[in-house]
């Protein structure tokens, strides 16, 4: 059962990823055909994310009444539709309605799934499943590319669309087992109620030790991940004078340094704690922007841009599936929900400050940047550590 139950979920952060790199990866042929400029993808994308930030700040409320496994079947249905309507679409303002929909599915079934994995499973699954969802934004402009071979873009996000339906039906059949499989945690003092038994409000979320500590570092990590895919490149190209093809090679492999690292953290995460992968994720990254300030060579750069994907790897998997253990299990959906929003802020803000940061200082300041933003994410999580030390202790 538990097993079965296992298999879906991987199969869900499969699907949670195939959305995800669609609309890079079919821009170029969308805007020339609906005949807008090739910027208006920033629009979508911020109409997307803020979709997305609004149902992580909902997700607490949505759990408690449909569960885990109701939430996340409505939301990949959700996704399904606006998934369906993208491709039926033959115009900028269709798009952008589509697009709220395409957001708000996003976001409840990243934070409840993410909770779920965290009460119930080892947090090997949770850098595994991670993995998936790598495993995911690779399969969708695949299955994109293929789908206009003979076809067009509709095509392909049709195809994705009938993906995601299936597999809300396979969520609906498995409705009754996500009830039936034990929480990990099962303290007293981790397993207290909120107040009054109702929803978190945002302010109680904050008001609990710590909370302002992860919510910031969570913040600051999805800032470090977002800024190097956007920037990496160009940063390569501009600072280090290293050729196009090759610079955009290895800034793909940053992916691929994330998405290998979370396969090799979860066996790992068998022998060192969450706070331990953190702290060596953390070390990882650091070590990598210092390849990239010292002048050790063309090569030594490229690979730093590898390493600093293999540093991201165990952070975000781990940061979530230790939160039921730092704020106890019937608040870790309410906080993980928060988590998923700041996240989705961080993406959203901070390589576009960077932009205008290196707009009037030039590209090599992105080491500092990044430096800057691990130093106070090591800072907030040591805080974090700090302040929640007697509910962690509880469930050891």
């Amino acid at each position: 059962m538990v097993s079965c139950l296992l298999a879906i979920i991987y199969l869900a952060f499969i699907s949670l990823g195939l959305p995800d790199s669609l609309l890079g990866a079919a821009w170029p042929t969308i805007y020339p055909d609906i005949g807008v400029p090739m910027s208006r993808s920033g629009i979508l994308f911020m109409i997307i994310a803020f979709g997305t930030v609004v149902s992580s700040l909902c997700s607490d409320r949505l759990t408690r009444k449909l569960g885990a496994g109701g939430v996340t079947a409505c939301s990949v249905a959700t996704t399904a539709i606006a998934l369906l309507g993208f491709a039926c679409s033959h115009s900028f303002l269709s798009l952008c309605l589509w697009a709220i929909p395409y957001g708000i599915g996003a976001g409840s079934v990243d934070a409840a799934l993410n909770n779920y994995v965290a009460l119930h499973y080892a947090s090997r699954h949770m850098s595994w499943l991670h993995c998936m969802w790598g495993v995911g934004t690779v399969i969708g402009p695949y299955i994109m590319s293929h789908a206009m071979v003979g076809g067009t873009w509709h095509d392909g996000y049709r195809q994705i669309s009938w993906l995601q339906f299936g597999l809300t039906a396979l969520l609906i059949v498995s409705l009754p087992l996500w009830r039936k499989v034990k929480t990990r945690q099962a303290t007293p003092e981790q397993q207290t109620e909120a107040p009054s038994g109702k929803p978190l409000s945002f302010r109680e979320i904050l008001r609990l030790p710590g909370a302002k500590a992860v919510t910031i570092c969570f913040f600051l990590y999805s800032g470090i991940e977002q800024t190097m895919s956007l920037w990496a490149s160009s940063y390569l190209v501009t600072v280090k004078h290293i050729d196009t093809i090759t610079a955009a090679r290895f800034a793909s492999l940053f992916f691929i340094g994330i998405t290998v690292g979370r396969g090799i953290s979860g066996f790992v995460t068998m022998k060192v704690s969450d706070s331990g992968m953190i702290r060596i994720g953390e070390g990882i990254i650091g070590a990598a922007i210092l390849l990239m300030l010292l002048p050790f060579g063309k090569n030594l750069t490229l690979f730093a841009i590898i390493l600093i994907g293999v540093g991201c790897a165990p952070i975000y998997p781990s940061i979530i599936h230790s939160t039921p253990a730092h704020f106890g299990t019937s608040r870790s959906q309410a906080v993980i929900g928060v988590q998923m929003a700041c996240a989705y802020i961080g993406t959203l803000s901070l390589p576009p400050l960077f932009g205008w940061i290196s707009a009037r200082i030039g590209l090599q300041i992105l080491p500092i940047y990044l430096v800057v933003q691990l130093i106070a994410m090591i800072v907030l999580h040591e805080v974090l550590c700090r302040k929640t030390q007697h509910v962690s202790e509880a469930g050891t």
